[in-house]
């Protein structure tokens, strides 16, 4: 073999090498940092959108709630005014009955120093509206 063959085989022989090396050596796996997530973006944009309508719906029920008791509370007290008025206008009543009754016209007539003359005493007649 002459010089410049030799050196030809020294220089295909690193070649090999090189590739058998290049080869044989284990690539690089470039990882792509891809994580699952649990929560999607639109899945956080619909749960937002729940929560804030039924955050909305629970105090539209709570304010509503509130003002039907107060309404109630109201009525309640209207009633048992009404109920006392009732019970006055109807002792009324019964003391314009009373007033009216003719023995006691008479009686309070003797007293006054007043003499009747006719012993006839009628009541009058009841004005109805």
């Amino acid at each position: 073999m002459s010089a410049s063959e030799a050196r030809n085989w020294q220089q295909q022989a690193a070649e090999r090498k090189e590739q058998l090396y290049t080869e044989t050596k284990p690539k690089r796996q470039v990882k792509v940092d891809v994580t699952k997530r649990w929560i999607t973006s639109g899945e956080k944009f619909l749960y937002v959108i729940f929560s804030l309508t039924t955050a909305a719906t629970l105090f539209y029920v709570v304010s509503f709630s509130t003002n039907l008791d107060a309404l109630n509370r109201d009525i309640q007290s209207l009633e048992s005014s009404v109920q006392q008025q009732e019970t006055v206008n109807a002792n009324l009543t019964y003391q314009v009955k009373e007033y009216s009754n003719p023995d006691r016209i008479l009686r309070i007539a003797k007293e006054n120093g007043l003499k009747i003359q006719n012993t006839e005493v009628k009541q009058t007649a009841t004005i109805s509206e």
